[in-house]
Formats: structure tokens, C-alpha cells, sequence
């Protein structure tokens, strides 16, 4: 019996649309469902084209009830029965009261070799840090921001003449790989960890 999985987003979804792309044939992994918490995020009509049911559950209204916000967003949801989520540039720290409730079923991808560089602006700290490599991260999401036990890294090398904006694109680029390769084993109940050279 297939997985249902759920994507949790915020902009423009390049990462959703490999995970939803990935899911056909034996993948163990279908779509259920694509939420963010911005209604102008442009991977809520990527995910429409593609047939996939879309929500929306806007953090502003809650202000600085972070509880009240995850409550609504754990309802929505529901609606859908996922047994997986993936977030895929969803850009709200979610409590250890959500968390808690997936502990185990949900996953991110961070744009850095974790544990290095946990937040934001890695690419711009891993050029100042004189790095010879960069790369992503797929873990399981724990309450601690950027932690939890790793499913996936994938590698990319510094060039000396590379930006934030450089590194981040290429940086990208194995992203769109790395986090479909863990899904597919994850949505089977593999959790051995993928690498990427």
C-alpha cells in the first residue's frame, strides 16, 4: 500500500516538484497534498498543474501563537491522512508541539553538509569559512532546528570564484536529486542514508 505524503512549502517549490515528479511507477510514495503558509507561493500552482490538491494556512492572522498556527496547520492536514511530510522550503521553525506529532514520518532538506551551517545564509558562511566543499542535507525533522538523524547528503566542490548565489545554484541542482533518492527509500522504510558524490 502506497504512502500518502504531504510537501510543505513557502516559495517557489523546485524541490516539490522533483519530490512530486518522483512519485510514479514503484515508488512506495504518492502525493496528497502541497500546503504553505503563503498564498502567493508559486509551487501552489506548479502542484495544481500537476493534479495534486493544494491548501493554504497563513501564519499572520496568529501573530506570535505559534501554537494556535501549528494546530490549524496539523487540522488542514489531516484532512489529507498523510502518512509522510516533506518540507520543502518551508520557512517556519515549527515548535516541538508539532514536531512531536510526526516525530519519525517528517523530513527537510537543508541547503549545507549538516551538521555545519544549521539556519540561514549557508552558503555565504560556508565561502567565508574558506570551505573546499559544500553541499545538502535530507534529515528527519527533530525539535532542534536542523537536527535530527541524517537520511542524505549530497556533495558539491567550492570553485574560488564562486558567490552565495553561485554555490546556491549548483548547490540546487543536487538537491533536486538527493531529496527524491531519500524519499523513495523513506517512503519504503528504508531509512539508510543516501550519498551523492
Amino acid at each position: 500500500m502506497s504512502k500518502r505524503v504531504a510537501i510543505l512549502l513557502s516559495g517557489g517549490g523546485s524541490n516539490m516538484v522533483a519530490l512530486l515528479d518522483s512519485m510514479t511507477g514503484d515508488h512506495a510514495g504518492r502525493p496528497a497534498l502541497v500546503l504553505s503558509n503563503r498564498a502567493d507561493a508559486g509551487g501552489l500552482d506548479k502542484a495544481a498543474a500537476r493534479g495534486v490538491p493544494t491548501e493554504v494556512v497563513d501564519h499572520r492572522p496568529y501573530g506570535a501563537d505559534r501554537a494556535a498556527f501549528e494546530d490549524a496547520l496539523h487540522a488542514r492536514i489531516m484532512d489529507y491522512r498523510p502518512d509522510i511530510i516533506c518540507l520543502a522550503g518551508f520557512m517556519r521553525v515549527l515548535t516541538e508541539g508539532f514536531v512531536s506529532r510526526w516525530q519519525g514520518r517528517m523530513i527537510n532538506i537543508h541547503p549545507s553538509l549538516l551538521p555545519k551551517y544549521r539556519g540561514l545564509h549557508t552558503h555565504a558562511r560556508a565561502l567565508a569559512a574558506g570551505e573546499a566543499e559544500a553541499g545538502c542535507t535530507v534529515h528527519e525533522v527533530t525539535a532542534a532546528l536542523d537536527d535530527g538523524p541524517i537520511l542524505g547528503q549530497a556533495r558539491v566542490p567550492v570553485d574560488p570564484a564562486d558567490t552565495p548565489d553561485t554555490l546556491a545554484a549548483r548547490v540546487l541542482t543536487m538537491e533536486h536529486r538527493l531529496y527524491p533518492a531519500v524519499l523513495r527509500r523513506f517512503a519504503a522504510g528504508d531509512r539508510a542514508p543516501v550519498w551523492l558524490p
